[in-house]
């Protein structure tokens, strides 16, 4: 819930250049399963007060292109706020944040199932630190950047090898870098993290 000094959903907005608007489904439902207290009286929905603007607060979320609510109960008014189509904004009270988290998941599951499809990933072992092959690996992201691919690279603190990644949708082109960076890298590819290690290997310096 929105508290009189929250931020997030105008900050959020800001951040995204979003405007914010009573959203009306929100409204809806609120009005519809907001319980009153013991002590409270019965709250009046039609006649405009600070206590109506207070709640009408909790209801104004960030509107436009990439944003929308989903609800993951219909026991609960408040919704996840969805904004970007990636930025997903929950309550900061932990129990009902891990009853919208198991909410979400029905939803969230198969829209990141859909957007990884045909994602290639490969891995290079290397014995360099980041230190070390920090400088080829930028230049290697500019020169494949505009090909969609991805490089990451992660330490593995305390073993023998890192882990350099090419992540992108073009396999062709993917695999045609393998012999230029495990040359550049003094790697070898692998499809499991961690498979070429050794016991005889010391461990390589994280970064």
């Amino acid at each position: 819930f929105v508290s009189h000094d929250d931020v997030t959903y105008p900050s959020i907005a800001k951040a995204f250049n979003v405007p914010l608007e009573i959203h009306d489904e929100t409204r809806q439902r609120m009005r519809k399963l907001w319980k009153s207290k013991r002590n409270e009286a019965t709250f009046d929905w039609d006649t405009p007060s600070n206590r109506l603007t207070a709640k009408l607060r909790m209801a104004t979320l960030p509107t436009g292109a990439g944003c929308r609510a989903y609800f993951p109960s219909d026991e609960l008014w408040v919704p996840i706020a969805i904004v970007n189509d990636n930025v997903h904004i929950l309550p900061g009270i932990p129990l009902l944040f891990q009853q919208m988290l198991t909410g979400l998941e029905k939803e969230l599951v198969p829209r990141i199932e859909a957007s990884s499809r045909n994602i290639f990933r490969l891995m290079i072992s290397t014995p360099q630190p980041e230190s070390q092959m920090a400088d080829y690996l930028t230049l290697l992201q500019e020169k494949v950047q505009e090909r969609g691919v991805k490089v990451g690279s992660y330490p593995r603190w305390g073993k023998p090898r890192n882990t350099v990644t090419l992540v992108g949708r073009d396999r062709e082109y993917i695999e045609g870098l393998v012999e230029e960076v495990s040359k550049q890298l003094e790697g070898v590819r692998v499809s499991v993290e961690g498979e070429d290690d050794s016991e005889s290997d010391e461990a390589v310096e994280g970064v």
